[in-house]
This record gives C-alpha cells, sequence and structure tokens, in this order.
C-alpha cells in the first residue's frame, strides 16, 4: 500500500436520540444517503452485522469493508485497499464519535471531516 500512515479523531454533538445515530450507522438504506457521492456494494442487508464484507466507491477509488465489531453502541470496520486500517465509531444520546486509522494516500482527516459534518447535516432533518 502506497501512502502515510494517518489517524483521525473527531467527536461532535448532534440533537438525535442514540437509536437514531446508530441506524444512521448500521442501516445501508440510511447511510448510503448522507455518505453521498460514496457508493456502496450491491446487496447489502438491511443491517449491518459482524463478519459481513463489503466495497465502498469513492469515484474510481474502491475501499474494502469487514465489520469486525457491532454493538448497541459502537461500529468498528476493518478497511483494505484505498485504506489500510480501520474505523471505529462510537455514540450515545447526542454525540457521536469516530477514529479513523490506516496508511493511505487519500487525505484521511479531510475526509473523516466531512463524513463527520454529512453526519450531522442528516441527522438534523426531520425524521419521516
Amino acid at each position: 500500500m502506497l501512502g502515510t500512515f494517518q489517524h483521525s479523531r473527531l467527536r461532535i454533538e448532534v440533537e438525535a436520540t442514540r437509536g437514531h445515530i446508530q441506524a444512521s450507522l448500521v442501516q445501508p438504506s440510511k447511510f448510503s444517503h448522507w455518505l453521498w457521492p460514496q457508493r456502496f456494494s450491491q446487496g447489502l442487508p438491511t443491517e449491518l452485522y459482524d463478519g459481513l464484507k463489503f466495497i465502498s466507491y469513492l469515484g474510481p477509488v474502491e475501499i474494502h469493508h469487514e465489520v469486525k465489531q457491532i454493538s448497541d453502541h459502537g461500529l468498528r470496520l476493518l478497511l483494505s485497499g484505498a485504506i489500510d486500517g480501520f474505523h471505529e465509531w462510537y455514540w450515545g444520546d447526542q454525540w457521536v464519535q469516530s477514529r479513523l486509522e490506516g496508511v493511505s494516500a487519500l487525505p484521511i482527516n479531510l475526509g473523516q471531516s466531512l463524513i463527520m459534518m454529512q453526519l450531522r447535516q442528516y441527522l438534523q432533518r426531520p425524521t419521516p
């Protein structure tokens, strides 16, 4: 893997319940909306589960994901491809935290900042 080792940790406050945050992070039908323009492999289940493998695409760039651990308050993904490392999410009522570490030529900190802004905007929308 070409690139440099990078790490980034961000925590934000959001006007959302733990359940709404969790659904936004573990249900592909939800995260595919707020993670635009990232696309995801076809055939994802309604909810992520331990051991699930899938691919996301950002233009021609592929990132392979493997769900290593999922709980009511956290999610850990092993990453390979454009990023070799891991992404951890933790959440509770009115907060969400992301930790991303890996080797990549992509600007991990910038990408993570954009993702957190998109998630905040998504969570602030009224739920149908």
